[in-house]
């Protein structure tokens, strides 16, 4: 069983930087892929980025060279540094964890509650 709780949403100007954590409970953190998603009101939950378990990452397009994922397997803890933001990347932002190599949402058997993005012009 893991908890997942994030933190770090906000409301920030066009360019702007946020820094989103997901802290987990559970001794088995670093067995876990670890993903963050985001949905937009009226649209879908889609992939933003995953952090395989042995640290490798990957991106969607839509946010690489912007966002930047990183996990601290000593705090249980995951992060996604959001950079050069843009009113399209507002959203609710979800950690979530999986112990399959995967980037679909309906393969994640861990979510948190989601914190909110808000990305003004």
């Amino acid at each position: 069983q893991v908890q997942l709780v994030e933190s770090g949403g906000g409301l920030v100007q066009a360019g702007g930087s946020l820094r989103l954590s997901c802290a987990a409970s559970g001794r088995t953190f670093s067995s876990y892929n670890m993903g963050w998603f985001r949905q937009a009101p009226g649209k879908e939950r889609e992939f933003v980025v995953v952090v395989w378990k042995g640290g490798l990452t990957y991106y969607a397009d839509s946010v690489k060279g912007r966002f930047t994922i990183s996990r601290d397997n000593a705090k249980n803890t995951v992060y996604l540094q959001l950079n050069s933001l843009k009113p399209e990347d507002t959203a609710v932002y979800y950690c979530a964890a999986t112990l399959q190599p995967t980037t679909r949402a309906r393969e994640y058997g861990y979510w948190g509650q989601g914190t909110q993005v808000t990305v003004s012009s």
